[in-house]
């Protein structure tokens, strides 16, 4: 079958190679998908480039792509909640990615099914970005009734993330550019910030919680809007101690990122809050939980581009260098 191959790391080149692999056998607590359209995300180019290494070192030549969406063809001997046909999505487990080929053997527990009303492209955006949501409002013990800010909530992780934590029972504020706020009110935000115009350093203050999508100066500000005691998640800022552990790294990279990620500990005690790192984790309940949700509102994530499985590398190109108003996504042809 044909995949697309992290070759070799290198900072200054993410192509991805094209090769014939064989095709997979699943496993007894695996399933067999074919694989009809799959998301393209930083992720991908972070690998290429040598970027996680220390929280995941894949060994090399590994088949590229960490989300998917498809049919299962073949379930194994223990698998029960999937069958032959069933259109399933996922985010594939760390230590076996390879969404970008035309079949790949999943663990059943990192598949969720399909809502029937989204098509295979549309699907294939939500599995990474939806559960870094569900996984950052659990570390954060996101609970009803309290608020949350979202920083940079007009792209493609805020277009996730604002229904997700209205649906958990949160007020919702976030910012962004003017022309993207009727879009985002209409997610279910309960308020919105022009960043142009407004400082949300100046008018907010007393957030329970922040889900940190900028990184650099905007982490600390974003502390700065917080109550005592609230806890923010970056997506974008540094791994610290208190990641390594819950990801059981091995104790040398407890120490060393316990060392890296020290300035955000710091700077959230001067600020009495607690400070996260999350790196995203497969997980089919949290997944169907995702799914449901999204059955009720009929949720649909934004599409920017699509791209098919050939010109792969053209779509990590866009994900590197092209501004985005939404998933870049490759489709694989039916044969």
């Amino acid at each position: 079958m044909k995949a697309a191959l992290h070759t070799k790391y290198n900072k200054n080149n993410i192509a991805l190679t094209l090769s014939q692999v064989d095709k997979p056998v699943a496993k007894a607590n695996q399933v067999l998908i074919k694989v009809t359209a799959a998301g393209v995300n930083p992720l991908d180019n972070m690998i290429s480039r040598g970027e996680v290494k220390m929280i995941v070192p894949y060994k090399l030549p590994q088949v590229a792509g960490n989300e998917l969406v498809g049919r299962v063809e073949a379930v194994g001997s223990q698998v029960t909640n999937f069958k032959i046909r069933d259109r399933v999505f996922g985010r594939l487990p760390l230590d076996s990615i390879g969404a970008f080929a035309e079949y790949v053997a999943v663990d059943s527990a990192a598949l969720a099914k399909v809502p029937d009303y989204l098509t295979d492209v549309e699907a294939a955006a939500v599995p990474l970005t939806a559960l870094t949501i569900m996984q950052a409002l659990d570390l954060m013990g996101a609970q009803a009734g309290k608020t949350i800010f979202i920083s940079g909530g007009t792209g493609g992780v805020g277009g996730m993330a604002i229904p997700l934590a209205k649906a958990k029972g949160l007020t919702v504020i976030t910012n962004g550019a003017a022309d993207s706020a009727e879009r985002v009110l209409a997610l279910g935000a309960d308020r919105f910030i022009d960043y142009k115009t407004e400082d949300y350093t100046q008018t907010l203050k007393d957030v329970d919680y922040v889900l940190d999508t900028l990184g650099g100066a905007e982490t600390e500000k974003q502390m700065s809007i917080m109550k005592k005691g609230g806890q923010l998640v970056s997506l974008r800022a540094m791994p610290n101690g208190a990641f390594a552990k819950r990801m059981n790294l091995p104790k040398w990279k407890q120490v060393l990122l316990g060392l890296v990620g020290s300035k955000f500990d710091k700077m959230a005690a001067k600020y009495g809050v607690t400070y996260h790192f999350i790196f995203v984790e497969s997980n089919g309940r949290q997944l169907q939980e995702v799914a449901d949700i999204f059955s009720k509102l009929e949720i649909r994530p934004s599409i920017d581009t699509t791209f098919s499985f050939d010109q792969v590398n053209e779509a990590l190109d866009k994900i590197a260098n092209g501004r985005s108003r939404g998933k870049t996504v490759l489709t694989f042809s039916e044969k």
